[in-house]
């Protein structure tokens, strides 16, 4: 069970991230240089923790080469990229975690955590900040979700199922369009995505197996 970070200034977060773009690579992050670049409340201190837990800083608190690259002309991306990592757990439920509604991440914040309702508040809007500065791309996000789209039903099933026989067109009535997604974990085998497909061409195409 990983502990999300939170921070009690969301508001903050913004103006946090284009101070580090804008300031020289520090040799360690403190609270100190904190409040020399503007942030002297106490409750800043937590901005910290969630550099940490995005990798912008290592666990002695020193600048990581993520850091550096957030200071570069693709600063959104790298930032999109850091959340993704040190996210990692919400986004093997949720690949789109970044689209995803407040409910949904309370959801999986409240299920990985054993802290109170105000707390899951702020780890949502903390993410929600974060999410706000960074950029995710369309195509890396499909990568992610691992969904393969098949072709529907009535195309050929050259598409879907090599050698499956094709099911004859409709003689009467609105044609019928389906489409399917197959979620497929990382961590299958070969041979249980072999069986996947064996089992869909068997029911949805009546093929028997050799």
């Amino acid at each position: 069970m990983v502990d999300f970070p939170y921070t009690q200034v969301t508001g903050k977060v913004r103006n946090f991230l284009e101070k580090i773009r804008g300031a020289g690579v520090l040799p360690k992050v403190s609270h100190a240089w904190l409040k020399t670049i503007g942030f002297t409340s106490s409750n800043d201190a937590t901005l910290i923790g969630v550099l940490k837990f995005i990798g912008f800083i290592d666990g002695s608190s020193i600048p990581t080469q993520v850091w550096r690259d957030f200071r570069g002309g693709r600063h959104k991306a790298v930032l999109g990229d850091a959340i993704k990592k040190g996210y990692s757990e919400l986004y093997a439920i949720y690949p789109d975690a970044h689209s995803r509604s407040n409910g949904d991440l309370t959801h999986v914040f409240s299920t990985s955590s054993t802290a109170g309702q105000q707390v899951i508040s702020k780890t949502v809007a903390t993410f929600k900040a974060l999410v706000a500065e960074a950029e995710f791309s369309a195509s890396s996000t499909s990568e992610d979700r691992g969904v393969l789209h098949s072709g529907p039903l009535h195309a050929a099933p050259s598409s879907f199922a090599p050698g499956a026989p094709q099911l004859p067109p409709s003689q009467s009535g609105p044609a019928v369009h389906i489409d399917i997604q197959i979620h497929i974990s990382p961590e299958s085998t070969a041979e249980q995505i072999d069986k996947i497909f064996e089992s869909m061409a068997k029911h949805l195409y009546g093929r028997k197996e050799d």
